[in-house]
């Protein structure tokens, strides 16, 4: 590429990655702001978790009305990037905002992530189709809507875009939209933060040099947070999948979900487990006294509330079930109980979403370079012990984790059966 063509490139990245950034921010701003007047009214008022139920049946109306076209979610987004015929509708950003406001409001347990992807990515498709761009670009637009709405969220500009990148084929970065991407992140993150929007403080773990003796625990470590992250990746699609089959009507089968977490309420005597959790997150770093059953307790509220269709994400539920497990697993392993909450938080999502790269990054945004080399080592293994499985079944695979030729195309997670797929007719996948 000539000088001047890389000068054209950049400045036309710069302007459409700013444009992308600058509306993701706005978007994560007034999300951000909503759910959080929404934890705060919900734990002030906290019978409003009886009316989950009378939630779910109102929004699995409005759903099930209007909603078809974009109930694919984050696998929308993900498809729209690798099929030219698919259209991210620019309703999904409203509906899944106010959608998951509600959820929250209400007491179910669900992240902001899911969210804040599926508006990026739909205000990017909108803006890529408002520009008329061809399709390479329209697929780094998306790209940059992804690492705009991710990086935004969350306050990680540079994890953003590395996760806008990696979540969309396993294994496998596509440096062609990297620029975009930390453009649109990085203008994102200030705009979010611009307009007031303060994310959560996380501590800072303690420093532990790597021996080959803590090596082998970490190992263990890494054992146990794949385990954690296939029963929670297969519990909720297999949630979702029976009711969707036993309970074909929307609204009926969000009501039911709603009741099912009100029951769970009840019974863990709690409600530490409602909402995205944040301040059970903050507790495993410090509480050496943490129940060992925490983990599973908010596993299995949010595989519920997400298997019974309500909206939100997996990465701050996945963050408490992670720092948890960590803690736990700290406390047996003779680990500094911070520092395994910090590698669990992050180790479970990356290996839940199979985006090892980012989540190492995301942690050190949060959590300092302390916990270098510790997370990286652990998500990594976490994330090759999952096998060919994910929280987004859209996902392309172009050759399979354990090594091998690449596949004839980029087969998404949700064809896979099994771990040893038969490479399916069509063009190669690239390099």
């Amino acid at each position: 590429m000539s000088p001047s063509r890389g000068a054209r490139a950049l400045a036309q990245w710069l302007l459409l990655g700013g444009v992308v950034g600058c509306v993701c921010g706005v978007a994560s701003a007034v999300f951000l702001y909503l759910l959080d007047e929404a934890t705060h009214f919900r734990e002030s008022h906290e019978a409003l978790v009886y009316a989950l139920p009378v939630a779910g049946l109102v929004l699995g109306a409005v759903y099930g009305r209007w909603g078809g076209p974009i109930r694919g979610g984050n696998n929308l987004v993900l498809d729209a990037v690798h099929e030219g015929d698919t259209q991210v509708p620019l309703r999904l950003a409203p509906m899944v905002l106010v959608g998951t406001v509600l959820t929250h409001l209400f007491g179910g347990s669900a992240g902001r992530e899911g969210t804040a992807v599926q508006m990026g990515g739909s205000l990017a498709d909108v803006l890529a189709r408002r520009f008329g761009v061809g399709p390479d670009m329209r697929r780094e637009m998306l790209a940059a809507g992804i690492a705009g709405g991710f990086g935004s969220v969350f306050g990680t500009p540079v994890a953003g875009a590395v996760f806008g990148l990696e979540v969309v084929v396993v294994g496998r970065l596509g440096y062609e939209s990297l620029l975009p991407a930390l453009v649109s992140a990085v203008v994102g993150d200030l705009v979010t933060r611009g307009l007031g929007i303060h994310h959560t403080v996380y501590p800072v773990p303690t420093a532990l040099p790597l021996t080959a003796w803590v090596l082998a625990k970490w190992l263990v470590f890494a054992v146990a947070v794949a385990v954690v992250a296939v029963v929670f990746v297969e519990l909720t699609h297999r949630l979702k999948k029976e009711s969707e089959k036993r309970v074909p009507w929307l609204p009926v089968r969000m009501a039911l979900g709603g009741a099912a977490v009100v029951a769970l309420w009840k019974l863990s005597g709690t409600s530490e487990y409602l909402g995205l959790g944040v301040p059970g997150i903050l507790r495993a770093f410090v509480d050496p006294a943490l129940p060992v059953t925490a983990f599973a307790w908010k596993l299995v509220f949010t595989a519920v509330t997400l298997g019974a269709g309500f909206l939100g994400g997996e990465v701050t539920p996945l963050f408490f079930i992670g720092a948890a497990l960590g803690n736990v697993l700290a406390r047996l392993l003779g680990l500094p109980v911070d520092l395994g909450a910090a590698v669990g938080l992050a180790a479970l999502f990356a290996a839940a979403a199979n985006t090892p790269l980012a989540l190492s990054i995301m942690a050190v945004e949060l959590l300092g370079a302390s916990v270098l080399p510790h997370v990286v080592i652990v998500a990594t293994v976490a994330y090759l012990l999952t096998g060919h499985r994910g929280i987004y079944p859209a996902q392309r695979i172009a050759r399979l984790k354990h090594g091998g030729p690449l596949l004839r195309r980029l087969i998404p997670l949700r064809e896979l059966p099994g771990e040893d797929p038969s490479p399916q007719p069509g063009p190669r996948a690239p390099e």
